[in-house]
């Protein structure tokens, strides 16, 4: 048996309301309890992290991520490499381009709660990756549009808006993409307001899957979902990461929405995900999440569904 690493763990803070950087921790090695346990509150505390110089592969990037949860299979509709059913690609020369604020995966009933993304291909130009904070979101909103969102109910779903942007171009690739990504339709309705299950917060669950609110016709869904998103994206509200390869972020998903610049073209840009499983959110009335459409128990399976 190796020795568990002990080690100092160093938080630095990157920006006012969001983000930090982490020192002292090889995800790579055998990590005691205790670190494991620092960087998951540095996490809750900071809704996204990072940890330069890193030296993994797909066997210690799933290992690491198994400290945190159980894992869920790499995507609900697009495959993985073969033998790495845990991992989703997010490859720019496979169309993908995740150039839109989003929360992960939200057209399920249970979205990531943790999402880890090792930057393997960056560009030496461009393609910063940001991330805002949705629980200071919340509680930046006026007392009256506060009171509203705790009562609203927003469907998501993977037919809509952030895939729909893959085809920008008519590429035959990116539009193949596209066509997996939508291969099984998934429909669920959230809250718009999710209670955090660690930490009790109150974090707004939108994003670009969010394409409707129900009891509302399209054109006020619209509209209320657009004047919601805007406090996400204040800048105040927000960190940017420039990417080096061997990077890890790590982010709460369950309180964060993130956007992947795309101004690197024609260069390549690739990361690896894996993702750790997440509860059924529940809203500020008790009211949990319920799927509409679409079946994801195969999702869920995690590593008994990845061979």
């Amino acid at each position: 048996m190796s020795p568990v690493a002990t080690t100092e763990v160093t938080i630095t803070r990157l920006a006012g309301e969001i983000g930090a950087e982490i020192s002292g921790v090889d995800a790579a090695g055998p990590l005691a309890e205790d670190v494991v346990a620092q960087v998951r509150q540095a996490l809750l505390d900071h809704k996204v992290i990072f940890l330069r110089d890193q030296h993994l592969d797909y066997a210690t990037q799933v290992a690491f991520a198994s400290r945190f949860g159980e894992l869920t299979l790499g995507h609900p509709t697009i495959g993985s490499p073969q033998g790495q059913g845990l991992l989703h690609e997010i490859d720019s020369a496979h169309g993908v381009r995740a150039n839109q604020w989003h929360t992960d995966v939200t057209f399920v009933d249970r979205p990531p709660a943790i999402t880890m993304l090792r930057a393997v291909v960056i560009p030496e130009v461009g393609g910063d990756t940001l991330w805002a904070n949705t629980a200071t979101a919340y509680a930046s909103l006026p007392a009256e549009l506060r009171d509203l969102a705790d009562r609203l109910r927003v469907v998501h779903g993977n037919a809509y808006d952030y895939a729909a942007g893959m085809q920008a171009g008519g590429d035959a690739v990116v539009a193949a993409h596209r066509a997996q990504f939508v291969s099984t339709v998934f429909r669920t309705e959230h809250p718009a307001v999710r209670v955090h299950p660690e930490t009790a917060e109150r974090a707004l669950l939108l994003g670009g899957f969010a394409h409707s609110i129900t009891g509302f016709g399209p054109q006020a869904s619209r509209d209320l979902i657009r004047v919601l998103q805007q406090y996400v994206v204040t800048p105040e509200h927000t960190v940017r990461w420039h990417w080096r390869p061997g990077d890890l972020a790590i982010w709460d998903n369950r309180a964060t929405q993130h956007y992947a610049i795309y101004d690197y073209a024609p260069a390549h840009r690739r990361g690896e995900r894996v993702t750790i499983a997440g509860e059924v959110p529940v809203g500020v009335d008790g009211r949990p999440s319920v799927a509409l459409e679409g079946d994801a128990a195969a999702y869920y399976a995690g590593s008994d569904g990845a061979s």
